[in-house]
C-alpha cells in the first residue's frame, strides 16, 4: 500500500483536489463515493484529516470504514 504524508492527505479534502480521503488508525480511505461526504464535509468533520480521535464522538463504530476502499497508509 502506498504511504502518504499528512500534507498529501490534507490535499485530498474535496476542495483542492477531487479526491475525498480520510484516515483512521493509520489507514487512508477514499470516502468520495459517500453522499454523506459531499464536498469533503461530513457534519462538523472535514476530509483530508486523520479522524481516529474523532470517532469517539460519532454515532457509529469503526465498522463504517469497511464500506470504503483503503487506498494507502498515513506516514
Amino acid at each position: 500500500m502506498r504511504v502518504y504524508t499528512k500534507q498529501q492527505l490534507a490535499l485530498r479534502n474535496g476542495q483542492d483536489r477531487p479526491e475525498i480521503w480520510v484516515a483512521f488508525r493509520g489507514i487512508i480511505y477514499d470516502v468520495g463515493s459517500s453522499r454523506l461526504w459531499k464536498n469533503g464535509k461530513h457534519y462538523e468533520h472535514w476530509a483530508g484529516q486523520d479522524l481516529t480521535e474523532e470517532l469517539a464522538d460519532a454515532p457509529h463504530t469503526e465498522k463504517v470504514f469497511e464500506k470504503f476502499t483503503a487506498i494507502g497508509q498515513l506516514e
